[in-house]
């Protein structure tokens, strides 16, 4: 692991466990090796940090192009794991990087909302996750998140934080899915009923 990926790694754990009581959930459900994609709901621009400190594996996550243009910002970007993606357009470059990265055996974070949701409610899935998926042929863990989004509320005991790693989605199952749009809509659909079904079993419980 990174010394600087550690570094934030160990901070996000310590601040989310002390000053907000973060539950977490379901780590057993990573894979032992291989690449995976770890796909979450999307509240905050805290969740991309957080959600990969508490995976117990390494994971990359993707950050807007603009802010590797900083050559220090780079240089800490690049140590983190992060990946450049050019925003509004096809970034194939980015996606050949995102493949190489779950190819060598590594995890990737992806929203497959596209955006932070400002309701707090799901929003549509993007196909990319399934085309990624689909290429890459690896598992999916369906991950949900919750209190990002009101973390004065957390702190205070108004509200909880937490953050559950579903059951995989298996790599037999996503290769199963028909290539092309249908299929890649298919897996994205299929991601956030997922995450969806982690959000009913805690409201039940």
């Amino acid at each position: 692991m990174k010394l600087v990926y550690y570094t934030g790694w160990t901070f996000f754990r310590s601040i989310t466990k002390i000053l907000f009581r973060i539950k977490i959930s379901g780590q057993e459900n990573f894979p032992k090796k291989g690449g995976f994609i770890l796909a979450s709901n999307h509240q905050s621009y805290l969740d991309p940090p957080v959600v990969g400190s508490w995976a117990p594996r390494p994971v990359y996550f993707m950050t807007k192009a603009e802010l590797f243009k900083n050559k220090a910002l780079e240089w800490y970007l690049n140590n983190t794991n992060a990946i450049p993606v050019r925003r509004g357009e096809m970034d194939r470059q980015a996606i050949r990087a995102i493949l190489d990265v779950i190819s060598s055996g590594n995890g990737i974070t992806i929203f497959p909302e596209g955006t932070r949701s400002q309701s707090g409610e799901f929003l549509d899935p993007k196909a990319g996750i399934g085309m990624i998926a689909k290429k890459a042929e690896c598992p999916i863990i369906p991950t949900y998140v919750s209190g990002f989004n009101q973390l004065k509320n957390v702190f205070w005991g108004k509200a909880k934080l937490s953050i559950t790693y579903g059951k995989p989605i298996q790599t037999e199952w996503v290769v199963s899915q028909e290539k092309g749009k249908v299929g890649y809509s298919a897996i994205a659909q299929h991601v956030m009923d997922e995450i969806r079904k982690i959000k009913l079993s805690q409201s039940n419980s």
